[in-house]
């Protein structure tokens, strides 16, 4: 069986990365993706920031933010369908809490905020702090 976390961030890095967007550095790479985008490098009035470097087209951003709205939607949805915590929850911060080695920091912090939650967020929902603690102890004892 796969892990659903990954599978639906793997959806995510191909949607973006199939979406007209370029990043850049350095004039050079804002040069690069200008043409990328088909605009001349001179037409920079014809995009926005996305931050962290990327930019897009202006006439682009409704269908980013729509792109961005459905990712979300599907993450919520995801979560939501998992009952017992023991399912895509536990996969998520299972992935998030290795990946910013909470078995060397014991901070939770980086993985909530890599998930987009809160403290008050585990708190208040049953089935996250089910999740969590399974995952925890998971990493912790070294499981996969």
């Amino acid at each position: 069986m796969g892990n659903n976390y990954l599978e639906m961030k793997e959806r995510h890095r191909h949607a973006i990365n199939n979406f007209p967007i370029s990043f850049a550095f350095n004039r050079e790479q804002l040069q690069d993706g200008m043409k990328k985008l088909g605009l001349s490098p001179d037409e920079t009035d014809k995009v926005v920031s996305v931050g962290g470097g990327g930019f897009i087209r202006k006439n682009d951003i409704e269908a980013f933010v729509q792109l961005n709205v459905d990712m979300a939607k599907e993450f919520l949805d995801l979560i939501e369908k998992d009952t017992t915590g023991k399912g895509f929850i536990c996969e998520m911060f299972e992935y998030e809490l290795a990946n910013h080695e909470y078995c060397i920091t014991y901070d939770i912090e980086p993985t909530l905020r890599a998930l987009g939650l809160s403290v008050k967020d585990i708190e208040n929902n049953p089935i996250l702090q089910k999740g969590l603690a399974i995952a925890k102890s998971k990493l912790l004892a070294g499981e996969p």
